[in-house]
């Protein structure tokens, strides 16, 4: 089984991944990925030689802020 098969919740939270990876899991396209690199409200990533790349972890960190951010405040 290739790392791409194992599922997301699954892999472990230092694995890179590519930029093109990183769109695939969020759904959205690497133009859409560069804009929010360039607004900085991203994913956080780091380059490796030229290549941008980010962690499994720092994308679940992004998800998880973003869900938050969306989820009104009961009061």
């Amino acid at each position: 089984m290739t790392t791409s098969q194992i599922p997301f919740s699954e892999r472990d939270t230092e694995e890179i991944l590519t930029f093109a990876e990183a769109a695939e899991i969020l759904r959205t396209s690497e133009n859409t990925l560069r804009w929010w690199r360039q607004c900085k409200t991203g994913p956080r990533f780091f380059k490796i030689g030229r290549r941008l790349v980010t962690t499994v972890g720092d994308l679940r960190t992004f998800m998880r802020d973003q869900r938050r951010a969306a989820t009104p405040l009961i009061r």
